[in-house]
């Protein structure tokens, strides 16, 4: 269900990205030039400067996220993917100060909405579907690995007292044959 919505609108975005471009704009102008001061020299030249391919990008990744939530083919990437494509639509949905009371109270409601969806895509991006996730695994590995060795520590430690107690009587032992040899 929450593929669909993805699915639907980031199709209706990448074929009509005009209806979306001026509320973007601002945040291509503020997102676009620290993209490409942070993103590797190899890969800025490629980030576009134009708004409207930037929105057709975001409604692309927002299908193929949507398709791979939906379809269980990447889903967690897919749902990464979602997350990520819904920073930008949080971002415009804000009111500008000049609003009025009714633009803020509607510009209010589309922004819970588009934290609702990036809440939701965040969480399906760390759903395991009941299967322990490499984090857990890791974690559980550890305590297992540390039970096993303290439990062999605590032997090695009954063995060296062991062979410790053994040597002391070998040497009592071996003392009193001396003394009654040389007496």
């Amino acid at each position: 269900m929450l593929a669909s919505f993805f699915v639907v609108n980031g199709a209706k975005t990448a074929m009509k990205p005009e209806a979306l471009v001026d509320s973007a704009e601002p945040i291509a102008q503020k997102v676009v030039p620290l993209a490409q001061r942070v993103a590797p020299p190899t890969v800025a030249p490629y980030i576009p400067n134009d708004t409207t391919q930037l929105v057709r990008l975001t409604g692309v990744a927002q299908v193929l996220g949507g398709l791979g939530l939906a379809t269980g083919i990447g889903r967690r990437p897919g749902a990464g993917l979602l997350a990520a494509s819904m920073v930008p639509h949080v971002l415009a949905s804000r009111a500008p100060k000049t609003a009025t009371p009714d633009e803020r109270s509607t510009a209010r409601g589309l922004m819970l909405r588009n934290v609702a969806l990036l809440g939701a895509a965040l969480i399906a991006a760390q759903d395991t579907e009941g299967k322990p996730s490499l984090g857990w695994l890791a974690k559980d590995s550890s305590r297992r690995l540390g039970g096993a060795a303290s439990r062999q520590k605590r032997a090695i430690g009954k063995d060296a007292d062991h062979l410790a107690s053994q040597a002391k009587l070998r040497m009592q032992l071996a003392k009193k044959q001396l003394e009654s040899a040389v007496s």
